[in-house]
C-alpha cells in the first residue's frame, strides 16, 4: 500500500485504537507494524481471526492476562547470561498464562478452528514450570528450601542474627554503659550491626568504629562482644549470594534449553492478543463482518467514518464496481465530499487489515492490490498549503502505477488552476483511468465533468445533499444525481441583495443555468420518489405482517378443529361405553330373576334393553340403522324376491332372493343365509338399497349386544386357548366391559400356568386373579380390562 495514502487516510489511528485494547506489548507490537493486505486469501484469513475472536468474546473472556514480553530475557539467556529473580518470575507468569489460554480453548465449545488450531500449537513446559515454582514463590523471591545448602544457610544466618540481638541487648542493658548511649538504639553500619557513643565517651566502649554522625559529638561503635558474630554473619550473607547465584545459573541454563519452543509459544500470544484487540474494537463501533470478493465490487450500506463519533457521524451508502468502476461525487464545500471519500478509503484499509467495519450487515467490500490518495483539506486555510505543481505531481505518479484492480481517491481533480485548463485536465485524468479500468472515486466542483459523466459508460455522478431551506448540509451521499453549487441561494440567504444576484444570473451561461435548473428538479424528484418509496416499504411491511397473522390465524383454527373432533370422539366412545355398561346391569339383573313364570315377559323386558341399547349406538355412531326404524313385519303372501328386509338378528339389511316356507333365502353381501320371515322386517320392495350400511360397525354392536362375561377353554390346546381368549378380550373391550371371566379348569396346570403369562403382556389387561371359590377357585381366572 502507497505509505502516503495510509497517512493521509489517516490509518494511523487506526492501528492506535487497536494498540489501546491489546493487553501485552506482543499484541501491542503487532498492531504497531500492521498493514493492509492485497493478498485475498490472507485478507479472508485475517477476517476469519477476528470474525473468532468475536464469537468467543461475546460469550466468554479469554484469559490473556500475566502475558509479559520475555522475548529480551530469552536472548539473554541464550547468549549465556544468568537471570535475575525479576526476570525468573515474568517467564513463570508467561508459562502460566500458556497454560490458562491452552485449557481454556481444549474446554471451549464455540466453533473457532483457527484460533483453536493456535492454541492447540502451544507447548507447556511442565518440568521448567516445575522447577520455577520450587525456586520461586508467590512474591518472587527466592524459597528457603530452593536447595539444601540454601535452607542450611538461611537457618544459620537466623540464628546467628539471634545471638547477634541478644548480646547487643544485654549491652544496651548494662547499667554500666547507660551514661555512653547517645540513643539506647541498634543500627547498622556496612552491613554489621553498632550502637552510637558519645564521642567523649570513646575509651571508655570496648569497640570497633565504624562511622561517625555529622557533628562528630556521636560514634557508632560494634561492640566487642559481636565482633565474631557480625564475622559470622557477613560470611553467612557471601555463602546465601553464591548459593543463590548457583541456583539462578541452573534455572536459566533449563530456560535457555526452551528458548525456541517459549519463543514460538509468544509468538502464538501476541497473535491471540492482536484477533482479541480487534474482536474489542469491533465491539466498540458496533462493526460487522465485511463480505470480501476479488471482482472489484464495493456496496457498503450504511457505512460510517471510523473516526467521527457514532453519534454524530450520518452514515452513507456506497456502491462501486458494479455497473460502474468510477463515482464523481459534486456538491458545495463543507457538505461532506471528502469526509464520503474518505470514509470509503478506511472501510477498505480496515477490511484489508482484518478489522470488521463500521456498516451495516451483508455489505459487501472488495479487495484491491493497492489504495491511492490525492485528498487535500480545503475545509481550513491554515491546512491549505499544497499548490497546483505538488498536486500534479502526486497525480502523475498515481497515474504512471495505477492498475485495473487499484482504488483511487481523489479530491477536488484539476483544481488550483485555471477552470477551463483544469476541467480539461480533469476529464483527461478521468478517460486515461477509465481505459485503466482503475476503481475510482473522485470529487470536483466542475459543472463540466458533470456532463461528461453523463457522456460515459463506466462512470456515475453522484452528489452531498445540501438543505437550502437551513443553509446545512444534511451530509448524505446521494449516487445517480450530480449536485448543484447551490451559490446563488446559498448568497440571497446570507444577505446578498437581490440586484446583485440577478445581475450575476444575467452573466452566467444560459447552458450553465438551464444545467442547474435541471440538477435541482432532479434532486426534488429524487426525494420525492425516496419518500415515496419508504411509504411502498411500510405498507408491504404491514401486509407482510397480516398475512403472518392470518397463517397463524388459520392454523388455531385447524388445531382447535382437530382438539374438537378429537373430544367429540372420545365422548362418543365413553356414551358407547357407559351405554353398554347400564344395558348389561339391566340385562344381569332380568336374569338374576328369570325363572319358568313370566319368560316372554322378562323376554321382552331383555329385548326392550337391547333395543335402548341399538338406539343409543345409533345416536353414537351415525350410519348403523336401529332395529325399531323398521317395525313392519314381512308377509309371506306380498314378500317377493328382490324386496329388501332387515335381519333383526343380524342388524343388517339383505336382498330376497327366494321364499322357502316360513324362510327366506337372504344375500347379505356375498353371503346368502336362511331366515325365518318372523325375524325380518319389510323395508321396501322391487329395488335395490343403494345406501351402504357399516356393517363392520353393525357387526361390532351386536357382538356387545350377545357377548357373555365368561369364556370356557378347557380342553383346548394352549396355542388355541390363547387365541380364543385373544379374540374375547377384544370383544370385551368393545362392549366396554370392565371384568371378565376365563374358566381353564385345574387339571396339571399348565393351560392355567401358560394363560397367566399370556395375560401378563396382553394390551387390554389391567390385572387378574384367581376366581372366587362360586365362581370355580383355582379353576377359574377373574381378568379386570383397561
Amino acid at each position: 500500500m502507497e505509505a502516503e495514502a495510509l497517512k493521509t487516510l489517516e490509518y494511523g489511528k487506526i492501528k492506535e485504537k487497536l494498540r489501546s485494547r491489546a493487553g501485552s506489548i506482543l499484541g501491542k507490537e503487532i498492531a504497531d507494524t500492521l498493514l493492509p493486505s492485497s493478498d485475498f486469501e490472507e485478507v479472508r484469513e485475517r477476517v476469519q481471526q477476528t470474525s473468532e475472536a468475536v464469537r468467543i468474546n461475546a460469550l466468554a473472556n479469554p484469559p490473556l492476562g500475566g502475558i509479559r514480553d520475555i522475548r529480551g530475557h530469552l536472548k539473554k539467556v541464550k547468549l549465556g547470561a544468568v537471570l535475575e529473580t525479576q526476570e525468573i518470575a515474568e517467564i513463570m507468569s508467561t508459562m502460566y498464562a500458556m497454560r490458562n489460554v491452552k485449557r481454556f480453548f481444549k474446554d471451549m465449545e464455540i466453533e473457532a478452528p483457527v484460533l483453536k488450531s493456535w492454541a492447540q500449537s502451544l507447548e507447556i513446559l511442565g518440568q521448567l514450570e516445575r522447577s520455577i515454582q520450587n525456586t520461586l514463590d508467590e512474591h518472587g523471591n527466592i524459597r528457603d528450601d530452593a536447595s539444601v545448602e540454601l535452607a542450611r544457610i538461611r537457618r544459620e544466618l537466623r540464628s546467628s542474627q539471634s545471638r547477634i540481638k541478644q548480646s547487643i541487648s544485654s549491652v544496651l542493658h548494662a547499667a554500666e554503659y547507660q551514661k555512653y548511649f547517645q540513643d539506647a538504639i541498634v543500627t547498622m553500619r556496612g552491613e554489621r550491626y553498632v550502637v552510637p557513643i558519645k564521642q567523649e565517651y570513646r575509651q571508655f566502649f570496648p569497640g570497633i568504629v565504624h562511622d561517625q554522625s555529622a557533628s562528630g559529638s556521636t560514634l557508632f561503635i560494634e561492640p566487642m562482644a559481636i565482633v565474631e558474630l557480625n564475622n559470622d554473619v557477613k560470611q553467612l550473607v557471601l555463602s546465601e549470594q553464591h548459593e543463590l547465584e548457583r541456583i539462578l545459573r541452573v534455572l536459566s541454563q533449563q530456560v535457555a534449553k526452551n528458548e525456541e519452543v517459549l519463543l514460538a509459544n509468544c509468538d502464538i500470544l501476541g497473535r491471540l492478543d492482536f484477533s482479541f484487540a480487534k474482536a474489542r474494537l469491533a465491539q466498540d463501533m458496533q462493526a460487522v463482518e465485511p463480505q470480501l470478493n476479488h471482482e472489484g465490487r464495493t456496496h457498503l450500506v450504511q457505512a460510517r467514518h471510523p473516526l467521527i463519533d457514532r453519534d454524530k457521524v450520518v452514515p452513507i451508502d456506497i456502491y462501486l464496481g458494479d455497473t460502474y468502476r468510477m463515482l464523481l461525487i459534486t456538491g458545495p464545500n463543507t457538505g461532506g465530499k471528502t469526509v464520503s471519500m474518505k470514509t470509503l478509503g478506511m472501510q477498505v484499509l480496515m477490511a484489508q487489515s482484518g478489522c470488521f467495519i463500521p456498516a451495516a450487515a451483508d455489505s459487501e467490500i472488495a479487495v484491491y492490490q493497492d489504495v491511492y490518495a490525492d485528498i487535500g483539506d480545503e475545509q481550513s486555510i491554515e491546512q491549505n498549503l499544497s499548490t497546483f505543481s505538488a498536486h500534479m505531481t502526486h497525480i502523475v505518479d498515481i497515474l504512471h502505477r495505477a492498475e485495473a484492480e487499484d482504488l483511487l481517491l481523489l479530491d477536488e481533480l484539476g483544481a488550483g488552476t485555471d477552470p477551463e485548463e483544469g476541467a480539461a485536465l480533469a476529464m483527461a485524468v478521468l478517460e486515461q483511468l477509465l481505459e485503466v479500468r482503475a476503481s475510482t472515486v473522485a470529487t470536483t466542483h466542475y459543472s463540466e465533468l458533470k456532463t461528461f459523466a453523463y457522456t460515459r459508460d463506466g462512470i456515475e455522478n453522484a452528489c452531498v445533499e445540501f438543505d437550502i431551506k437551513t443553509l446545512c448540509p444534511t451530509y448524505r451521499l446521494l449516487i445517480g444525481i450530480p449536485g448543484a453549487s447551490n451559490a446563488f441561494a446559498i448568497s440571497k440567504r446570507l444577505g446578498l441583495s437581490d440586484a446583485v444576484i440577478l445581475r450575476a444570473q444575467q452573466l452566467i451561461k444560459a447552458d450553465h443555468a438551464q444545467f442547474e435548473h435541471v440538477i435541482n428538479e432532479l434532486e426534488n424528484e429524487k426525494i420525492m420518489y425516496e419518500q415515496r418509496n419508504a411509504d411502498i416499504m411500510e405498507r408491504q411491511q404491514r401486509a407482510r405482517q397480516l398475512e403472518a397473522k392470518v397463517e397463524l390465524m388459520k392454523t388455531e383454527l385447524s388445531q382447535k378443529k382437530a382438539k374438537m373432533l378429537r373430544k367429540a370422539k372420545d365422548d362418543s366412545a365413553a356414551l358407547i361405553r357407559h351405554t353398554r355398561r347400564e344395558t348389561e346391569a339391566v340385562i344381569k339383573e332380568l336374569k338374576a330373576q328369570f325363572n319358568d313364570q313370566g319368560i316372554q315377559k322378562r323376554q321382552q323386558a331383555i329385548q326392550d334393553a337391547r333395543d335402548r341399547l341399538n338406539e343409543a349406538s345409533a345416536h353414537a355412531r351415525p350410519g348403523i340403522v336401529p332395529e325399531k326404524s323398521y317395525r313392519k313385519p314381512v308377509d309371506l303372501q306380498t314378500i317377493a324376491v328382490g324386496d329388501i328386509v332387515y335381519v333383526t338378528s343380524l342388524a343388517q339389511k339383505g336382498t330376497v332372493r327366494s321364499v322357502q316356507g316360513q324362510e327366506l333365502v337372504i344375500q347379505l353381501g356375498s353371503m346368502k343365509m336362511n331366515i325365518k320371515a318372523s325375524s325380518c322386517r319389510f323395508v321396501e320392495s322391487g329395488k335395490v338399497e343403494t345406501q351402504k350400511t357399516d356393517t363392520r360397525a353393525a357387526s361390532f354392536l351386536q357382538k356387545a349386544v350377545n357377548i357373555r362375561r365368561e369364556i370356557d377353554v378347557r380342553g383346548l390346546m394352549v396355542d388355541e386357548a390363547e387365541q380364543v381368549v385373544d379374540k374375547f378380550l377384544d370383544d370385551a373391550v368393545i362392549a366396554g366391559m370392565a371384568q371378565v371371566l376365563v374358566i381353564h379348569g385345574k387339571g396339571t396346570g399348565v393351560l392355567r400356568k401358560n394363560l397367566h403369562e399370556y395375560l401378563k403382556h396382553h394390551r387390554s389387561v389391567l390385572n387378574f386373579n384367581f376366581a372366587d371359590a362360586g365362581e370355580g377357585g383355582t379353576g377359574a381366572t377373574v381378568v379386570d380390562l383397561k
